[in-house]
């Protein structure tokens, strides 16, 4: 059954005249496709399955519904919604929606259950809920501790199934939703169908109707989707430029690891940034609390993993960014759908670094039916132009609304001192736009700092792995920069031999590198590092030449590396 083409704007739903207030406060127009589709089906009764991504207006497509079951004239109030979510920032979300669709309507009690929260909050809110949000885990120890009773559900949701399967819980949704009353209606939304979410459909739910979006129309069609390349161990710097060249009020980075994250977080901080990250190894207080000052502003960048981001809603974020190319579809899929969202434009870029990572996204946006650009990183020029043409507007805004009249005295007076108006506006403008230009300098000069390797003296060193473990340059770079304070491009040639590798690094640093590869891993195998030692080295490159096993020279990274990432500044005006 397909009802969007019923349905052009909230009024064809006909729904309570409070929650159209609401919904008019939200400045929310027309449904989206899955709420058109989805409520009209559950206000008659039925089970359904919501096959959609986020970003799609799904959370509201089972508020109102919900909403509009609540009986608010019990006796003794009783949980009659609940809804389950995988992660406490969606179910905070979820509770969120549901509190300002009810702003003008008295008696809708919601209350968010989740891990790392006081339980004795949570104990004394429940025993006046009528609505209840919360995560599988907590849901199941409120019922152990009898402080939460299912016996008055009449409507349960289950948010993003697929997920709270995949984290493990399929064992408490399966006992919930045995304490529930059989008559009840069941409502469950999953972006994927494995068999494992069909065995849920098929045993708790009674005769489902499916509402399905195209993937292609939920989340993509409003944003521009762009990459960078760049040479290994320069994404950090490229990420920066990018920043500065957009400059956007809201923006969130993507990697894949809780280490990344922090460590990429500390770099931003370092450059100047206003960043923060949000992770699973951060208390509930803490990702509260970045999640507040991102979503009101006080945080420009939110550098996030995958399964933290979930139930981040924020309308305004401008740009996303891949730092880690993700793991799979759905993951691109959910990060870049963190911006373009309700009918806004949104940009997403993801930084590769050589032509598998470049392959692997095509792969992706190819599988999605949708396109990808390639973009240069922006130059320092680059910067400085949009920058004042940016400025320029601000100022031009200010002539054209008048504003500025109210300085004329001071004007007159320094054209009476001598002063030029090409020179007063000169100096007006260095007074409020200085500290940009500022930045651009630090940038500029941070990157310079990358481009010495040229002059760089180096020396040696040899790792016991080689071509018949299959290592490879990258693999090579990334154990020594992962484990030392050298970059990618302070890194020269390479010579990689059957069972051993030689590598150039700055002499100054040789003893610091073999000290920190104690211990390293390389392909999955354990490495020894050493001085390398000239004659031996000679001696066994001459037995190599007799047997026909000629050292496997890399020119991408020998002349290398080094020469990659200074054509890279010089292209970049740093």
């Amino acid at each position: 059954m397909d009802n969007t083409r019923l349905v052009t704007g909230f009024s064809d739903l006909m729904l309570d005249s409070r929650i159209m207030r609401a919904l008019d406060e939200m400045e929310f127009e027309a449904p989206t496709e899955i709420q058109a589709q989805a409520i009209p089906l559950i206000r008659e009764g039925k089970d359904i399955i919501g096959r959609s991504q986020t970003g799609t207006g799904k959370t509201m497509a089972f508020a109102i519904p919900a909403i509009e079951k609540i009986n608010t004239h019990e006796d003794k109030p009783t949980v009659q919604v609940l809804i389950m979510c995988p992660t406490r920032e969606l179910a905070l979300q979820c509770g969120e929606e549901i509190r300002k669709l009810t702003k003008f309507i008295g008696g809708i009690r919601p209350v968010e259950v989740y891990g790392g929260a006081a339980m004795d909050r949570q104990i004394t809110q429940l025993k006046r809920a009528n609505v209840v949000i919360g995560t599988p885990g907590r849901i199941m120890d409120h019922m152990r501790r009898r402080t939460l009773r299912l016996d008055n559900v009449k409507y349960v949701v289950l948010d993003e199934a697929d997920e709270m399967l995949s984290m493990g819980f399929k064992e408490d949704m399966e006992t919930i939703l045995r304490e529930t009353p059989a008559e009840r209606q069941t409502v469950l939304f999953s972006a994927t169908m494995p068999p494992s979410i069909m065995a849920i459909t098929n045993e708790f739910q009674n005769d489902p109707q499916l509402v399905q979006v195209s993937r292609k129309q939920i989340t993509l069609d409003n944003i521009v989707q762009q990459y960078v390349d760049v040479p290994m161990g320069r994404k950090s710097d490229a990420l920066k430029l990018l920043l500065y060249y957009y400059a956007p009020s809201l923006a969130m980075v993507f990697c894949n690891t809780k280490k990344m994250a922090d460590e990429l977080t500390e770099s931003l901080q370092k450059s100047g940034f206003n960043a923060d990250a949000l992770h699973g190894d951060l208390k509930q207080s803490q990702r509260t609390a970045v999640m507040d000052k991102f979503k009101y502003g006080t945080t420009s960048i939110l550098v996030a993993t995958d399964v933290a981001a979930r139930g981040i809603d924020v309308n305004d974020v401008e740009i996303v960014f891949n730092y880690d190319i993700p793991q799979n579809n759905e993951y691109y899929v959910h990060r870049i759908g963190r911006t373009g969202r309700v009918g806004k434009d949104g940009t997403s870029i993801t930084i590769c670094s050589g032509r598998r990572q470049v392959t692997a996204l095509r792969d992706i946006v190819r599988e999605l039916k949708c396109t990808v650009s390639e973009i240069p990183v922006p130059t320092g020029d680059d910067i400085r132009s949009r920058m004042q043409e940016k400025n320029s507007g601000s100022v031009i805004s200010v002539l054209e609304s008048g504003r500025g009249k109210a300085y004329t005295d001071m004007v007159n007076m320094l054209l009476e001192k001598g002063y030029s108006l090409f020179d007063i506006a000169a100096a007006a403008l260095e007074m409020n736009f200085s500290d940009k230009e500022v930045r651009i300098a630090d940038i500029k000069q941070e990157r310079k700092q990358y481009s010495k390797n040229g002059n760089t003296d180096f020396g040696r060193i040899v790792i016991d792995i080689g071509r018949s473990s299959h290592a490879a340059p990258n693999h090579l770079v990334a154990s020594i920069t992962e484990r030392s304070t050298l970059h990618g491009s302070d890194i020269g040639k390479i010579e990689i031999y059957d069972d051993y590798s030689v590598v150039a690094v700055p002499s100054d640093s040789i003893d610091d590198v073999i000290d920190r590869m104690y211990g390293a891993k390389v392909c999955g195998k354990p490495v020894k590092t050493r001085m390398f030692e000239e004659k031996k080295q000679q001696h066994r490159q001459r037995s190599f030449s007799r047997d026909s096993r000629r050292p496997k020279q890399n020119n991408t990274h020998s002349r290398g590396h080094a020469s990659s990432s200074q054509r890279y500044n010089r292209r970049h005006g740093v």
